[in-house]
């Protein structure tokens, strides 16, 4: 516990909500999802609290009974560089696909933003869930799951290469001479793979951190095979400390039988804190929440994660149905869990939408509960740190006015920032360029 890294943190801008009807409440601006002032509010009150990050989520695919928030938002790479000309030290990051777009130009797009923000971009590879997706990119049909991850552990392997295209001397400048870079260090990656063939190279260079941070999000065997292998840290989520303990050990002990040091690798589950000066206002705040989506929304809500699936067929208040494999090629690990619980449970088809749709967080209490909370998760080794969902409207600047300074207190979180790139906050190591390496014969 001694040399551990302090807690991190993230806070997940999601406009309107990820709660189904939370933009009904009150007190949230009809419009945030797609209003930059909520966004840069935000992300100020973040970095305020010393967050290591924002994250921004993002999905392919909407019908009638999407999420509002995911009706109608910003594009994540647009809105971060926005948030880098108002923000100066919290990374930035945000979710990109791997099944539908090209190594080049997101390895472009993240180097840019890492250009912008001086060293403080990260990206959350995901594969894309969602089976419509493929029909808004001219796809005759959406990739397998495990498919899926196969296309992202070789797009990763192209990006990384694109990444290190120059060596980091490799602009000269030199006026006098009119020498502008030095083409001994400029590399062509020239790959040939199974998915992608890239030639290279990228057209902007290696900024202070070496490479964007990469991220992870998933919990399925091919999602923690590609963290494990891959990634710099992993958003997850977990409703128990003991899951999130069994799925820490899992992940640091895959990256060890890799040859990566566990260290070089951030767990951080995601949670939405209530907080209220009691127990009894926060409850209260959690009832408001919960008493906005009604039962249809609850089903629409559930029906995405497993391909949209129309649940209003099925009797509310018998067992939850027999449905199969379905959701198996969308969002695996989560729609695997959900028919677990409902059969383990006996859980009713009404029971299991307003688990989905508002669950109640074990995160819910007063600030120093919710700081208690959090000291047990990171010395038990359930985290490295966690990703702060708003549940409810004030929710980031509730935790960064009430529970921030208690973790400080117990010593568990900074006071100050020890870096101004997003590698440097989260402890973790500038990648050498491939290149100079093999120019010093290591």
């Amino acid at each position: 516990m001694a040399n551990r890294k302090k807690l991190k943190l993230g806070a997940m801008i999601h406009g309107v909500g990820g709660n189904i009807s939370a933009w009904r409440h009150p007190e949230v601006p009809a419009d945030a999802s797609v209003s930059f002032p909520f966004y840069k509010q935000q992300a100020q009150t973040a970095e305020a609290g010393l967050f290591d990050l924002v994250f921004i989520a993002d999905g392919l695919y909407i019908t009638e009974k999407s999420i509002p928030h995911f009706l109608n938002r910003f594009e994540p790479m647009t809105i971060l560089s926005a948030l880098a000309a108002v923000t100066s030290k919290i990374g930035l990051v945000g979710t990109l696909s791997t099944s539908y777009s090209e190594p080049f130009t997101v390895a472009r797009q993240f180097g840019s933003l890492d250009h912008i923000s001086g060293g403080r971009a990260g990206w959350n590879v995901v594969t894309s869930p969602l089976e419509g997706s493929a029909r808004n990119y001219g796809k005759k049909e959406h990739p397998t799951h495990d498919e899926r991850y196969r296309i992202a552990e070789e797009y990763l392997e192209v990006t990384r290469g694109l990444w290190d295209s120059w060596e980091d001397d490799a602009f000269v400048r030199d006026k006098k001479t009119g020498v502008f870079f030095d083409p001994s260090k400029m590399h062509r990656l020239n790959h040939q793979g199974t998915y992608f063939s890239v030639e290279g190279p990228l057209n902007i260079a290696r900024s202070k951190q070496g490479h964007p941070v990469v991220f992870q999000a998933g919990s399925s065997e091919s999602g923690k095979n590609l963290a494990a292998k891959s990634a710099d840290a992993v958003f997850t989520g977990h409703e128990t400390i003991e899951e999130a303990q069994a799925f820490y050990r899992e992940v640091k002990a895959r990256a060890a039988a890799l040859g990566r040091s566990p260290d070089d690798i951030v767990i951080m589950p995601g949670v939405g804190p209530i907080i209220g000066r009691t127990e009894e206002e926060a409850e209260r705040k959690y009832r408001e929440i919960a008493e906005l989506v009604s039962i249809d929304k609850a089903l629409d809500y559930l029906g995405r994660f497993f391909e949209h699936h129309d649940f209003s067929r099925y009797p509310l208040d018998e067992p939850f149905p027999d449905i199969g494999d379905l959701g198996s090629n969308s969002f695996r690990s989560g729609t695997d869990k959900i028919k677990r619980t409902a059969r383990e449970q006996g859980l009713t088809l009404r029971e299991v939408a307003l688990r989905a749709a508002t669950p109640k967080p074990e995160f819910l209490g007063t600030p120093e509960k919710i700081a208690d909370l959090i000291e047990r998760w990171y010395r038990e080794e359930a985290c490295d740190g966690l990703i702060i969902h708003s549940a409810t409207p004030g929710g980031l600047r509730d935790f960064v006015e009430g529970v921030v300074p208690i973790l400080q207190g117990k010593g568990i979180y900074r006071t100050e920032y020890e870096s101004d790139t997003l590698r440097g906050n989260l402890g973790l190591p500038i990648p050498a360029n491939r290149y100079a390496l093999q120019r010093a014969g290591k």
